[in-house]
Protein backbone atom coordinates (compact mmCIF):
# COMPACT_ATOMS: atom_id res chain seq x y z
CA UNK A 1 0.00 0.00 0.00
CA UNK A 2 1.26 3.46 -0.87
CA UNK A 3 2.35 5.45 2.18
CA UNK A 4 0.32 8.67 2.66
CA UNK A 5 2.11 11.90 1.79
CA UNK A 6 2.42 14.38 4.68
CA UNK A 7 2.61 18.17 4.71
CA UNK A 8 3.17 20.56 7.62
CA UNK A 9 0.51 23.28 7.74
CA UNK A 10 2.92 25.77 9.26
CA UNK A 11 1.72 28.28 11.85
CA UNK A 12 1.54 31.75 10.29
CA UNK A 13 2.70 34.89 12.07
CA UNK A 14 2.08 38.50 11.18
CA UNK A 15 5.30 40.08 12.38
CA UNK A 16 3.60 43.42 11.79
CA UNK A 17 0.13 44.29 10.50
CA UNK A 18 -0.82 47.84 9.48
CA UNK A 19 -4.42 48.59 8.51
CA UNK A 20 -4.31 51.47 6.00
CA UNK A 21 -7.95 51.84 4.99
CA UNK A 22 -10.55 50.14 2.80
CA UNK A 23 -10.41 48.58 -0.64
CA UNK A 24 -13.09 49.10 -3.29
CA UNK A 25 -14.46 45.61 -2.57
CA UNK A 26 -15.00 46.49 1.10
CA UNK A 27 -12.06 44.56 2.50
CA UNK A 28 -9.52 46.28 4.70
CA UNK A 29 -6.36 47.48 2.97
CA UNK A 30 -3.39 45.92 4.72
CA UNK A 31 0.36 46.05 4.81
CA UNK A 32 1.76 43.05 6.65
CA UNK A 33 4.84 40.90 6.94
CA UNK A 34 4.11 37.19 6.97
CA UNK A 35 6.50 34.69 8.53
CA UNK A 36 6.07 30.98 9.15
CA UNK A 37 7.07 28.60 11.89
CA UNK A 38 8.67 25.19 11.53
CA UNK A 39 5.70 23.58 13.34
CA UNK A 40 1.95 23.49 12.83
CA UNK A 41 -0.89 21.13 11.97
CA UNK A 42 -0.09 17.98 9.98
CA UNK A 43 -2.11 16.87 6.96
CA UNK A 44 -1.74 13.58 5.13
CA UNK A 45 -3.26 12.44 1.85
CA UNK A 46 -3.61 9.05 0.21
CA UNK A 47 -5.41 7.95 -2.99
CA UNK A 48 -9.13 7.24 -2.65
CA UNK A 49 -12.23 7.08 -4.83
CA UNK A 50 -13.87 10.08 -3.14
CA UNK A 51 -12.85 13.04 -0.98
CA UNK A 52 -12.76 11.99 2.67
CA UNK A 53 -11.53 13.84 5.77
CA UNK A 54 -10.72 12.60 9.25
CA UNK A 55 -9.70 15.06 11.98
CA UNK A 56 -7.64 14.05 15.01
CA UNK A 57 -5.36 15.87 17.43
CA UNK A 58 -5.66 18.10 20.51
CA UNK A 59 -8.01 20.61 18.85
CA UNK A 60 -10.08 18.21 16.74
CA UNK A 61 -13.19 18.70 18.88
CA UNK A 62 -13.18 22.45 18.16
CA UNK A 63 -13.15 21.96 14.40
CA UNK A 64 -15.98 21.18 12.01
CA UNK A 65 -14.97 18.18 9.92
CA UNK A 66 -17.99 18.48 7.64
CA UNK A 67 -18.41 19.95 4.19
CA UNK A 68 -17.53 23.47 5.35
CA UNK A 69 -14.09 22.45 6.57
CA UNK A 70 -11.49 24.47 4.66
CA UNK A 71 -9.51 21.35 3.80
CA UNK A 72 -12.48 19.84 1.98
CA UNK A 73 -13.39 23.16 0.41
CA UNK A 74 -9.84 23.47 -0.91
CA UNK A 75 -9.91 19.92 -2.25
CA UNK A 76 -13.23 20.44 -4.02
CA UNK A 77 -12.12 23.76 -5.51
CA UNK A 78 -8.87 22.25 -6.78
CA UNK A 79 -10.63 19.24 -8.26
CA UNK A 80 -13.13 21.45 -10.07
CA UNK A 81 -10.47 23.85 -11.36
CA UNK A 82 -8.18 21.09 -12.61
CA UNK A 83 -10.94 18.95 -14.09
CA UNK A 84 -9.74 15.80 -12.37
CA UNK A 85 -12.14 13.17 -11.04
CA UNK A 86 -9.62 11.78 -8.53
CA UNK A 87 -10.31 11.58 -4.81
CA UNK A 88 -8.20 11.49 -1.67
CA UNK A 89 -8.35 10.27 1.91
CA UNK A 90 -7.20 13.23 4.00
CA UNK A 91 -6.28 13.12 7.68
CA UNK A 92 -5.75 16.33 9.64
CA UNK A 93 -3.84 16.25 12.91
CA UNK A 94 -5.13 19.49 14.46
CA UNK A 95 -2.39 20.79 16.76
CA UNK A 96 -3.01 24.55 16.56
CA UNK A 97 -5.90 26.33 18.33
CA UNK A 98 -8.91 27.24 16.21
CA UNK A 99 -9.71 30.92 15.50
CA UNK A 100 -6.38 32.03 16.93
CA UNK A 101 -4.74 34.38 14.41
CA UNK A 102 -2.00 32.00 13.29
CA UNK A 103 -3.59 30.84 10.06
CA UNK A 104 -4.68 27.39 11.21
CA UNK A 105 -7.54 26.88 8.78
CA UNK A 106 -5.80 28.77 5.99
CA UNK A 107 -2.61 26.78 6.51
CA UNK A 108 -4.61 23.53 6.46
CA UNK A 109 -6.26 24.53 3.18
CA UNK A 110 -2.89 25.46 1.70
CA UNK A 111 -1.41 22.13 2.79
CA UNK A 112 -4.31 20.36 1.06
CA UNK A 113 -3.62 22.29 -2.15
CA UNK A 114 0.07 21.33 -2.07
CA UNK A 115 -0.56 17.67 -1.25
CA UNK A 116 -3.32 17.17 -3.81
CA UNK A 117 -1.39 18.95 -6.54
CA UNK A 118 1.32 16.32 -6.10
CA UNK A 119 -1.04 13.38 -5.53
CA UNK A 120 -3.18 14.18 -8.58
CA UNK A 121 -0.16 15.26 -10.68
CA UNK A 122 -1.77 18.47 -11.80
CA UNK A 123 -0.39 21.89 -12.69
CA UNK A 124 0.50 23.92 -9.52
CA UNK A 125 -1.06 26.94 -11.23
CA UNK A 126 -4.48 25.49 -10.33
CA UNK A 127 -3.65 25.73 -6.62
CA UNK A 128 -2.46 29.32 -7.04
CA UNK A 129 -5.69 30.18 -8.85
CA UNK A 130 -8.09 28.78 -6.23
CA UNK A 131 -6.21 29.91 -3.11
CA UNK A 132 -7.56 33.52 -2.96
CA UNK A 133 -11.15 32.32 -3.03
CA UNK A 134 -10.58 30.24 0.07
CA UNK A 135 -9.44 33.11 2.28
CA UNK A 136 -7.15 36.13 2.28
CA UNK A 137 -4.37 34.27 4.15
CA UNK A 138 -4.44 31.14 1.99
CA UNK A 139 -2.14 32.51 -0.76
CA UNK A 140 0.49 33.40 1.86
CA UNK A 141 0.11 30.02 3.54
CA UNK A 142 0.40 28.29 0.17
CA UNK A 143 3.73 30.06 -0.31
CA UNK A 144 4.75 29.52 3.36
CA UNK A 145 7.74 31.83 2.95
CA UNK A 146 8.49 35.21 4.49
CA UNK A 147 6.58 37.71 2.38
CA UNK A 148 5.16 41.20 2.42
CA UNK A 149 1.40 41.21 1.90
CA UNK A 150 -0.57 44.16 0.60
CA UNK A 151 -4.07 44.76 -0.74
CA UNK A 152 -6.27 42.45 1.32
CA UNK A 153 -3.12 40.68 2.44
CA UNK A 154 -3.11 38.47 -0.65
CA UNK A 155 -0.85 40.58 -2.89
CA UNK A 156 2.45 38.94 -2.00
CA UNK A 157 6.09 39.78 -2.48
CA UNK A 158 8.62 37.31 -1.00
CA UNK A 159 11.36 39.03 0.98
CA UNK A 160 14.71 37.98 2.38
CA UNK A 161 15.38 39.16 5.92
CA UNK A 162 18.86 38.43 7.20
CA UNK A 163 18.93 36.56 10.47
CA UNK A 164 15.19 35.84 10.64
CA UNK A 165 15.25 32.14 9.73
CA UNK A 166 15.94 30.02 12.78
CA UNK A 167 14.83 32.67 15.27
CA UNK A 168 13.43 30.99 18.41
CA UNK A 169 9.79 31.95 18.93
CA UNK A 170 7.21 31.19 21.59
CA UNK A 171 3.53 31.25 20.64
CA UNK A 172 1.06 31.79 23.49
CA UNK A 173 -2.73 31.72 23.33
CA UNK A 174 -5.07 32.27 26.31
CA UNK A 175 -7.36 29.51 24.98
CA UNK A 176 -10.04 32.00 23.97
CA UNK A 177 -11.26 31.65 20.35
CA UNK A 178 -11.52 34.99 18.56
CA UNK A 179 -13.36 35.40 15.25
CA UNK A 180 -11.71 37.61 12.66
CA UNK A 181 -14.81 39.60 11.65
CA UNK A 182 -15.52 41.34 14.97
CA UNK A 183 -11.86 42.28 15.38
CA UNK A 184 -11.72 44.01 11.99
CA UNK A 185 -15.11 45.59 12.66
CA UNK A 186 -13.65 47.11 15.82
CA UNK A 187 -10.73 48.80 14.05
CA UNK A 188 -10.98 52.55 14.74
CA UNK A 189 -10.47 53.59 11.10
CA UNK A 190 -7.31 55.59 11.75
CA UNK A 191 -4.44 55.13 9.28
CA UNK A 192 -1.31 55.23 11.45
CA UNK A 193 1.11 55.02 8.56
CA UNK A 194 2.89 52.59 6.27
CA UNK A 195 4.86 49.50 7.18
CA UNK A 196 8.59 50.10 6.96
CA UNK A 197 10.94 48.37 9.39
CA UNK A 198 8.74 45.59 10.78
CA UNK A 199 10.49 45.65 14.16
CA UNK A 200 9.37 49.26 14.58
CA UNK A 201 5.91 48.37 13.28
CA UNK A 202 2.76 47.35 15.07
CA UNK A 203 -0.42 45.31 14.84
CA UNK A 204 -3.28 47.76 14.33
CA UNK A 205 -5.81 45.09 15.34
CA UNK A 206 -4.43 44.69 18.86
CA UNK A 207 -6.65 47.36 20.48
CA UNK A 208 -9.83 45.91 18.97
CA UNK A 209 -8.84 42.34 19.85
CA UNK A 210 -7.89 43.38 23.37
CA UNK A 211 -11.33 44.88 23.94
CA UNK A 212 -12.93 41.58 22.95
CA UNK A 213 -10.42 39.37 24.78
CA UNK A 214 -8.70 41.29 27.61
CA UNK A 215 -6.48 38.28 28.28
CA UNK A 216 -4.45 39.30 25.21
CA UNK A 217 -2.99 42.18 27.20
CA UNK A 218 -2.09 39.81 30.02
CA UNK A 219 -0.30 37.47 27.60
CA UNK A 220 1.64 40.32 25.97
CA UNK A 221 2.67 41.75 29.33
CA UNK A 222 3.86 38.31 30.43
CA UNK A 223 5.88 37.79 27.26
CA UNK A 224 7.56 41.17 27.62
CA UNK A 225 8.63 40.23 31.16
CA UNK A 226 10.53 37.13 30.01
CA UNK A 227 14.32 37.18 29.98
CA UNK A 228 15.78 37.21 26.48
CA UNK A 229 12.64 38.33 24.64
CA UNK A 230 13.44 40.74 21.81
CA UNK A 231 9.90 41.49 20.64
CA UNK A 232 6.35 40.53 21.63
CA UNK A 233 3.28 41.17 19.51
CA UNK A 234 -0.14 39.75 18.65
CA UNK A 235 -0.45 37.79 15.40
CA UNK A 236 -3.21 38.51 12.90
CA UNK A 237 -6.57 39.17 14.54
CA UNK A 238 -5.54 37.27 17.69
CA UNK A 239 -5.74 35.96 20.24
CA UNK A 240 -2.35 34.24 19.79
CA UNK A 241 0.66 36.35 20.70
CA UNK A 242 4.31 35.59 20.03
CA UNK A 243 7.67 36.41 21.49
CA UNK A 244 10.90 36.39 19.49
CA UNK A 245 13.85 35.38 21.65
CA UNK A 246 17.57 36.01 21.55
CA UNK A 247 18.36 32.30 21.86
CA UNK A 248 16.73 28.90 22.21
CA UNK A 249 17.58 28.52 25.90
CA UNK A 250 15.79 31.77 26.80
CA UNK A 251 12.75 30.70 24.80
CA UNK A 252 12.68 27.31 26.50
CA UNK A 253 12.86 28.89 29.96
CA UNK A 254 9.87 31.06 29.05
CA UNK A 255 8.00 28.04 27.70
CA UNK A 256 8.61 26.15 30.94
CA UNK A 257 7.26 29.11 32.93
CA UNK A 258 4.15 29.61 30.78
CA UNK A 259 0.97 29.59 32.91
CA UNK A 260 -0.67 26.15 32.59
CA UNK A 261 -4.06 27.57 31.60
CA UNK A 262 -2.56 28.95 28.39
CA UNK A 263 -1.66 27.04 25.23
CA UNK A 264 1.91 27.53 24.05
CA UNK A 265 4.24 26.28 21.35
CA UNK A 266 8.03 26.62 21.35
CA UNK A 267 9.22 26.64 17.77
CA UNK A 268 11.43 28.47 15.25
CA UNK A 269 10.86 30.77 12.30
CA UNK A 270 11.53 29.27 8.89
Amino acid sequence: MRKPAVDIAAAKLNLALHVRGRLADGRHRLETLFAFCTDGDRLSAAPADDLLLTVTGPFAAALDDGEDNLVLRAARALRKRSGTSAGAALQLDKRLPVASGIGGGSADAAAALRLLTALWRIDPAHATAVAPGLGSDVPACLLSLTARGEGGGDELRPVQLDGLAGTPVLLVNPRVPLATGPVFAGWDGVDRGPLGDWRAGRNDLEPSAHRLVPEIGTVLDWLLEQDGVDLARMSGSGATCFGLFADEAARDRAAAACPPQWWHLATFLR
